[in-house]
C-alpha cells in the first residue's frame, strides 16, 4: 500500500511516500527565511509560496521515485487545523490528484499525526498517552488506537512553542527564537526559582503559559533594557551567561510544568505504559531528557520523533493517512479544510 501525503497547514510546504508502514521519500519546502523579515508566519505569503512549492516538489518525490499517479494507492491531506489558506492550497492539490487519477482521499488531523509519526522509528503501543508541544498547540491526549483519540488537556491561551518564540523575541533573539532559546539555555545555569511554574493549582490537565511570558517580559525589562549583545542574536557565541542563566531559567519552569501535567495524566490512567512526545517543542533537549526519565523509572517506554520529525513535515501527514486506510477508513470530495480554533471532525466513512 503506497500513500501520498500532502502537508501546507503552515510555512512547511512538504509531500512524503510511506509505503507498508515505511516511509519511502519526502521532499519539504521551507519558508523560514522568507517569514524571519517579518519575525513571524504571514499568512497571505505563505499560501503563496504553497502554491508555489506544491507543484515542483511532486514533481521531483515522483521522479525521483521512478513513480506515476497510477502507482498511488491513496492521497493523505493535512486538513486542519492550522491557517485556512495554506490548508486550502494543499486540500485542492490532494484533491486534483485523486479525481485524475480515482484515489481515495483522506484527511489527517495534523495534530494527532505530529505523535502518531512516532511509529515510523518505534512500534506503536496502546493504550498510551500523547503530549504535543508545539507553536500553536500543547496538549495532552489518550489514545485507545491509531484512529481512536480522546483528548484530555489543552493550552488555555499560548502554547509552549508561542511563549518560547514570544520569550526569544523580547530577549533580542532571531526569529525563531525557540531553537536558540534551548541553545542558550544548555549553556546556562537554572534558576528554579526564578521564574513561576504556571496554572499547577489546579486538578485539570489544562495549560496556560501566559503569565510565565510575562514574568520573561517583566525580568527582561529590568535587567536587559540595555543589551549587551546584538539584536536580534543568531549566534549563541555572542551571548553573556547572564542572558544563558534566563534562558535556562526559563526553559526550566516550561519544561517542569509539562513534566507535571503529564506526570498527573499518567497517575489517572494506570493502563498507559507508552508515551508519545512530538511537535516543535519536542526537539527541546531538556524536555527529551526529562520526559525520557520519567517514563523509565515507571517502567514505560516513551516514544519521540528524531528531530527533523519534530516539526511540521509530510512524513506524518502520509503514515497517519496509512494507518487510517489500513484501519478502512477514506474521506470522499467534499472533504473541508479545518482552520485553528475549530475542532476536526471524525466525519471519515468505511471503505466500501
Amino acid at each position: 500500500m503506497l500513500v501520498l501525503g500532502i502537508e501546507s497547514s503552515c510555512d512547511e510546504t512538504g509531500l512524503a511516500l510511506v509505503e507498508d508502514g515505511h516511509l519511502r521519500d519526502a521532499v519539504l519546502a521551507s519558508q523560514a527565511d522568507v517569514h524571519a523579515l517579518f519575525g513571524g508566519v504571514v499568512p497571505e505569503l505563505a499560501s503563496r509560496e504553497h502554491l508555489r512549492f506544491m507543484g515542483p516538489l511532486y514533481d521531483t518525490l515522483m521522479q525521483r521515485q521512478g513513480l506515476r499517479l497510477a502507482d498511488l494507492d491513496a492521497v493523505a491531506i493535512a486538513r486542519g487545523p492550522g491557517l485556512l489558506g495554506c490548508l486550502l492550497v494543499g486540500m485542492a492539490f490532494a484533491k486534483g490528484l485523486c479525481l485524475a487519477g480515482n484515489l481515495p482521499l483522506i484527511g489527517v488531523n495534523h495534530l494527532l499525526a505530529h505523535l502518531l509519526v512516532t511509529g515510523l522509528d518505534s512500534e506503536l503501543v496502546f493504550p498510551s498517552l500523547g503530549l504535543l508541544v508545539s507553536g500553536g498547540h500543547t496538549n495532552i491526549y489518550y489514545f485507545s488506537s491509531p484512529v481512536e483519540a480522546r483528548q484530555l488537556g489543552r493550552t488555555l491561551d499560548d502554547a509552549a512553542g508561542e511563549a518560547f518564540d514570544k520569550c526569544g523575541k523580547v530577549l533580542g533573539l532571531s526569529y525563531p527564537g525557540g531553537k536558540l532559546l534551548d541553545a542558550l539555555a544548555r549553556r546556562g545555569r537554572a534558576d528554579a526559582h526564578l521564574f513561576p511554574r504556571p496554572y499547577l493549582d489546579n486538578s485539570n490537565l489544562d495549560f496556560s503559559f501566559s503569565g510565565l511570558k510575562t514574568a520573561v517580559a517583566l525580568y527582561s525589562g529590568e535587567h536587559f533594557a540595555k543589551p549587551a549583545w546584538p539584536v536580534p542574536l543568531a549566534n549563541a557565541d555572542d551571548a553573556p551567561q547572564e542572558l544563558c542563566d534566563c534562558c535556562a531559567s526559563f526553559n526550566l519552569a516550561v519544561v517542569e510544568t509539562l513534566e507535571a501535567k503529564v506526570r498527573r495524566a499518567l497517575d489517572r490512567y494506570p493502563d498507559v505504559r507508552c508515551l508519545m512526545v512530538a511537535g516543535g517543542v519536542a526537539a527541546n533537549s531538556l524536555l527529551r531528557e526529562r520526559m525520557t526519565d520519567l517514563m523509565h523509572k515507571r517502567g514505560g517506554v516513551i516514544h519521540m520523533p528524531p528531530m527533523a520529525r519534530c516539526t511540521d513535515n509530510a512524513s506524518m501527514i502520509a503514515y497517519t493517512g496509512y494507518l487510517q486506510y489500513k484501519a478502512g477508513y477514506v474521506h470522499d470530495l467534499s472533504l473541508e479544510a479545518v482552520p485553528r480554533g475549530r475542532a476536526i471532525p471524525e466525519d471519515w466513512h468505511a471503505v466500501s
